[in-house]
């Protein structure tokens, strides 16, 4: 004969229900409220076509980067500041309520190195000044296929120097990126590497992009679970940015092949849910094989580049960042 359930664990199965049903509503409500952003997102890397690069998916692509900034940049509190740096548009973010002048954080913004501009980049240029207290500063590189390689990463050279001529010193420079702003983040360090230049105090990658060739196992395994790329989007937009390349795997587009020997600590952030989740764990390896101290965080469920939605896990992560530098001081 079966045992009955005693008063207390009838109560306890049905509050667990209620926490089940409970999580089940926030979590359509959620998804119901980010509708509008995922769709804007999902056009953005929608290709007109296999590998399309036609001006007017172009066109889209970038209205929809600026839109998309318009609509979730969580600009109270902070101080948006524009300027020219010949000829190169840039803007300084920083918190109202004071910041740490002796630090600051580059910022590269992501985009496929095609699409992308100083309005999108305010999204996570606030955040992250937000939770470090740090001023970052943005800049508007060139884009591909209009300006292909090198053109993005000279114009994120000339951000740095900037910095410098302004007082600060490589180690008081925090680099971050999302996306192909983490390719630039990682080729931009490499490229100081090479001229004996004094290295950024860290690298803070959200979704980093480190191999053109895309070779890693999700580009296959999570095909069918990536809200927002494809790899078809991901051809596309290297063709773009490099032509046809004679070696997808030459470390000035894959940063996943080069040295990494004595590279700052490093913060990396990925989501399950993305075809370039490989590129971040593969990342992650090659920094512990060659000594780096680096920290891997991969959220359960998340798309490319979460971090600037307004849900939850964005805000975590975030704070993530925050707490990652802060270890360091």
């Amino acid at each position: 004969m079966a045992n009955k359930l005693t008063e207390e664990e009838k109560t306890t199965r049905a509050a667990a229900k209620t926490a089940e049903k409970a999580a089940k509503d926030t979590a359509k409500s959620e998804q119901k409220r980010l509708q509008p952003m995922m769709k804007i997102l999902k056009a953005i890397h929608s290709m007109g076509g296999n590998e399309s690069m036609d001006p007017k998916d172009l066109a889209r692509q970038r209205k929809g980067h600026e839109l998309l900034g318009r609509l979730i940049t969580p600009m109270v509190g902070m101080t948006w500041e524009t300027f020219d740096l010949n000829g190169m548009p840039c803007a300084w973010t920083r918190p109202d309520r004071g910041h740490d002048r002796r630090h600051a954080i580059l910022y590269c913004h992501g985009g496929g190195y095609t699409s992308g501009a100083l309005g999108y980049a305010r999204i996570l240029s606030s955040k992250l000044s937000h939770v470090t207290g740090y001023p970052v500063l943005s800049f508007q590189y060139r884009l591909a296929p209009e300006h292909p390689y090198p053109a993005a990463v000279e114009d994120g050279m000339a951000a740095w120097d900037y910095l410098m001529h302004q007082g600060f010193g490589a180690r008081d420079v925090i680099i971050a990126g999302d996306s192909a702003g983490g390719n630039m983040a990682l080729c931009l360090t490499q490229l100081l590497q090479e001229q004996q230049r004094l290295l950024p105090r860290a690298l803070i990658l959200m979704s980093p992009w480190t191999d053109m060739s895309a070779q890693g196992k999700s580009y296959q395994e999570n095909a069918d679970i990536d809200p927002l790329i494809t790899l078809e989007y991901v051809k596309g937009v290297r063709n773009a940015y490099a032509g046809e390349a004679p070696d997808w795997t030459d470390p000035h587009l894959s940063p996943l092949y080069g040295s990494l020997k004595s590279f700052p600590p490093t913060l990396i952030q990925v989501g399950t849910n993305e075809i370039l989740q490989s590129d971040s764990i593969r990342l992650r390896d090659r920094l512990v094989l060659a000594g780096v101290p680096c920290r891997l965080e991969v959220w359960k469920d998340m798309w490319h580049v979460f971090q600037m939605f307004p849900v939850r896990q964005a805000g975590e992560a975030m704070d993530d960042i925050g707490h990652f530098l802060l270890e360091m001081s």
